[in-house]
């Protein structure tokens, strides 16, 4: 799928902004990338920013939105933008912070996997990929692949790549801003299955019987 250039541009430059955010709490550039596993995490981040522009999501209304859970998009706007500078500072000034450099590279490692996870759904939907809680022209339930074990695949990548982000800082104060994202992450979890058994009725509902919202055998 080929990018247009609107969009691709504010996802690249939306990427290095927030990058600006983690920058400035560790104090500069220089101190920012005196760390490697740091470095790691904010190539990362525009590595999948690059990928990103690939997958077709969007913000479209479609044919029908959930316009009531609109202020999901608030809270995770400002709860991301917290996760980007708090972890940042606590790092820098050694507040609140768990264990040695093995911490940051396993959150490397779990942002990285999460933000895979987070980004192998919206190729998988493309065009039905919708930041809005909506039902876009031609939806269709896709039941197979992932989607075959888990409902939510992309909110489990969101939830493991933002508890990655925050131990690559190895901030406390960052896992608690992860565990408050969760709180919106339910809600729009549950509006969607709402909207989406509306739509598509007994077929949903079986689907929802045979799989599970994003831990299998747990939720």
């Amino acid at each position: 799928m080929r990018p247009t250039p609107g969009p691709a541009f504010l996802t690249i430059a939306g990427s290095l902004a927030y990058l600006a955010l983690p920058i400035a709490g560790w104090g500069g550039v220089g101190a920012y990338f005196a760390n490697p596993a740091r470095t790691a995490a904010a190539i990362a981040t525009m590595g999948m920013a690059v990928i990103a522009i690939f997958s077709g999501g969007n913000l479209s209304t479609g044919e029908r939105e959930d316009r009531g859970n609109r202020w999901v998009l608030i809270v995770f706007g400002v709860l991301g933008l917290l996760a980007g500078y708090v972890p940042a500072l606590t790092d820098r000034l050694n507040f609140w912070t768990i264990g040695d450099e093995a911490v940051r590279w396993i959150g490397l490692a779990l942002f990285v996997i999460g933000g895979t996870l987070r980004l192998w759904p919206v190729f998988v939907l493309g065009n039905r990929f919708s930041g809005l809680v909506a039902i876009q022209p031609g939806h269709t339930l896709v039941t197979t692949g992932i989607y075959g074990v888990i409902r939510n695949p992309s909110y489990l990548g969101f939830v493991v790549s933002s508890l990655g982000w925050v131990l690559v800082f190895r901030s406390v104060l960052g896992v608690l801003l992860t565990v408050l994202m969760l709180w919106p992450l339910v809600a729009r979890i549950r509006a969607e299955e709402t909207l989406l058994h509306e739509q598509f009725g007994d077929e949903y509902a079986r689907y929802c019987a045979r799989t599970w919202r994003m831990l299998p055998g747990v939720w």
